[in-house]
């Protein structure tokens, strides 16, 4: 059983959360994954990997299917480096392979997103400028956009309408409102995965609400963004 304090764990919560629910695919899956890891005891490391590692050891790989070209190792090596911003060492740790071989599976899981499954996608944001670097990037990924909206009104309007298969949420609108309220306005028609990409991910890791699965925080690596698609597009829930 890992030794590290109740406030070091408490810190480390929230980045272990998202990452579950990430690997998982929704919240709730992501929570009981957090939660049965911590019952099962967590291995001898720093609080933040020892959570990390107590998740990836007991989470289900990943059901066959449509976009399935990943191994759990790589989706979760993936995930631990370009979404947690783990460097490669502490990855390999948390997974429990030696840094050469989380290398070598990073490596071919970066070549396998370029064959990922493909989806149709709404962007919510009312920067033009980001709005149109996040379209490139996911059009880079091979997903074709459906619609850009700037305000709350013109992305339930443009949801109901396109009815895509992946949104991209910015959480600050300005003047056109608020995201994730646009998001939940969305959800009670339409069901469809959601990504938010903020500069605020604290507004979306309260556990005091329904929260996302996917996060990505502003500045955003394209890498980032690949990874998070292909895990909204691809993801099952079979815990929770």
């Amino acid at each position: 059983m890992n030794a590290v304090s109740q406030a070091e764990l408490l810190r480390s919560l929230p980045p272990a959360r998202r990452y579950a629910r990430a690997l998982s695919g929704s919240q709730a899956a992501g929570d009981a994954l957090v939660a049965a890891a911590l019952r099962e005891g967590l291995p001898d490391l720093p609080a933040k990997l020892a959570l990390y590692a107590g998740v990836t050891r007991i989470a289900p790989p990943p059901a066959p299917g449509p976009g399935a070209n990943l191994t759990a190792r790589q989706r979760q090596l993936l995930l631990l480096t370009a979404l947690e911003e783990l460097v490669i060492a502490d990855a390999a740790t948390v997974v429990g392979v030696p840094r050469d071989v989380a290398e070598t599976e990073l490596d071919a899981a970066r070549e396998a997103l370029r064959s990922a499954a493909a989806t149709e996608i709404l962007v919510i944001e009312d920067e033009p400028i980001i709005a149109m670097d996040v379209r490139q990037l996911v059009e880079a990924c091979g997903h074709r956009v459906v619609g850009v909206a700037a305000t709350e009104a013109q992305a339930v309007a443009l949801a109901k309408a396109k009815r895509p298969g992946l949104i991209l949420a910015d959480v600050n609108l300005g003047a056109g409102g608020d995201g994730i309220t646009a998001v939940n306005r969305i959800q009670r028609e339409v069901e469809v995965p959601v990504i938010f990409v903020t500069a605020y991910p604290e507004r979306l890791l309260t556990a005091e609400q329904v929260e996302p699965a996917f996060v990505i925080s502003k500045p955003f690596e394209p890498l980032a963004l690949a990874i998070a698609t292909y895990q909204a597009v691809s993801s099952t829930v079979p815990i929770g």
